[in-house]
């Protein structure tokens, strides 16, 4: 990383960070065929277990996220990686689906002390380039699972999947090492966490105790209207994009070509990500962006699963693409929503982590029930339905968001207005 700024070598680092935890995630995908001849899963036992490394952040992300400014983001991160490390190396010795779905949901944990210091130790490192890095910060997710996607299908097969969990344990490790390296401790920025508009406010922030900092995060409407609508979002992409690599094995595809068409699959899901940071900079509106990521989420999954669609195999691929790659604009635009409608200043922590509380719920319950629903119905042609379903919800919480802010939402502290800025 030579040439940089410390400042951007640590948000580098951090986003790195971001993609080795999304791998732990990624990496069960590819394994799945495998996992279900040697296991003898179920199709509902392969969705549980594509998203019990949910479960954590399901049920701690508003904990975790309220206490990682206490804890220090940096030491919170690396307590993530050494999590992931230790529970990968750990699912590679599974002799049983019960044991395998245990490290899963330790990796689940580990994955949320990764994952959710990022945007405020991003933010606290790159504030002038916000908007920016959180556009590519909502990138870390389809690019872990692009890059397992991709490799999977080709190491599987040769080394077998305990040797591909020791290979993202080893992963973890490394990026616990960068961290330490080139992010810089947490005492030196421990009198900034809680920064307000003046010293008043700051010190009333810092003296607020755990619960009312909840009871201030969970009283704003903003922060509900993010986490649904991240949830609404994150289900149905990862329920699409994690039975992809099954569906095409199914479909008579192996090696490279199998992995080639699942990994571009998720990596395009990177393009509107980063698009959607350009264009928040720019000033197109957030409304904008999240009704044209939902629609083209709702029209390309029609065009993926449709019975309709059938007989035209490049067009079910191109609507995947569609699904995918405009469907990116969603996450990025609301990470930066999140940061913008925290209450205040020493919420922002916990209003990211209710965010990811719900995106944890979304992505541990899409799997599953699409899996039942192709189980119920023998194949997946009524997909579709669950995915346009979630896209109409989201479009509707986009809309609350857009009339909460024309109208000027007010913070439940001191009745003082949002500084934020209009959706639309």
């Amino acid at each position: 990383m030579a040439g940089l700024t410390p400042a951007v070598k640590a948000a580098t680092v951090v986003l790195l960070a971001g993609i080795v935890a999304a791998l732990q995630v990624g990496k069960l995908p590819p394994a799945l065929p495998v996992l279900q001849a040697q296991m003898g899963l179920s199709w509902t036992q392969a969705g549980f277990l594509l998203s019990m490394v949910q479960l954590a952040g399901m049920s701690l992300g508003l904990v975790v996220g309220l206490s990682a400014d206490r804890w220090g983001l940096r030491r919170c991160m690396l307590v993530g990686l050494l999590a992931l490390t230790l529970a990968s190396l750990g699912g590679a010795l599974a002799q049983s689906s019960d044991i395998l779905l245990c490290f899963r949901a330790i990796e689940g944990l580990g994955f949320l002390l990764t994952t959710l210091p990022a945007p405020a130790l991003i933010r606290r490192t790159v504030p002038d380039r916000l908007p920016t890095m959180m556009g590519l910060w909502g990138t870390y997710m389809p690019a872990g699972t692009a890059l397992a996607l991709l490799f999977g299908p080709f190491w599987i097969p040769h080394w077998g999947w305990p040797s591909w969990w020791c290979l993202f344990g080893a992963l973890s490790a490394l990026l616990a090492g960068a961290v330490l390296r080139w992010v810089p401790p947490d005492d030196l920025h421990h009198h900034a966490r809680f920064q307000a508009a003046d010293e008043n406010a700051a010190g009333e922030l810092q003296q607020a105790s755990f619960a009312q900092r909840i009871g201030t995060t969970l009283r704003a409407p903003g922060p509900w209207l993010v986490a649904w609508t991240f949830a609404m979002y994150s289900g149905q992409w990862l329920a699409v994009v994690g039975f992809l690599p099954t569906i095409y094995a199914q479909a008579g595809l192996q090696g490279g070509q199998l992995g080639a068409l699942t990994a571009l699959a998720a990596a395009v899901n990177m393009l509107g990500n980063a698009a959607s940071g350009r264009w928040l900079q720019k000033g197109v509106a957030p409304l904008v962006l999240l009704l044209c990521g939902f629609a083209a989420m709702a029209l390309g999954s029609g065009l993926a699963f449709g019975a309709w669609s059938e007989a035209w195999p490049a067009g079910r691929y191109a609507g995947v693409l569609l699904f995918s790659m405009c469907g990116g604009l969603v996450p990025g635009t609301l990470f930066s929503l999140a940061l913008r409608l925290a209450p205040n200043e020493g919420t922002v922590a916990s209003t990211v982590g209710w965010m990811q509380q719900w995106s944890s719920l979304g992505q541990f319950t899409g799997p599953p029930l699409v899996a039942w629903g192709v189980g119920q119905v023998g194949g997946w042609q009524w997909t579709w339905l669950f995915t346009c379903a979630c896209c109409a919800l989201g479009m509707l919480l986009s809309g609350a968001m857009a009339r909460l802010l024309a109208r000027g939402a007010i913070t439940a502290v001191q009745g003082q207005r949002l500084p934020v800025k209009g959706m639309a």
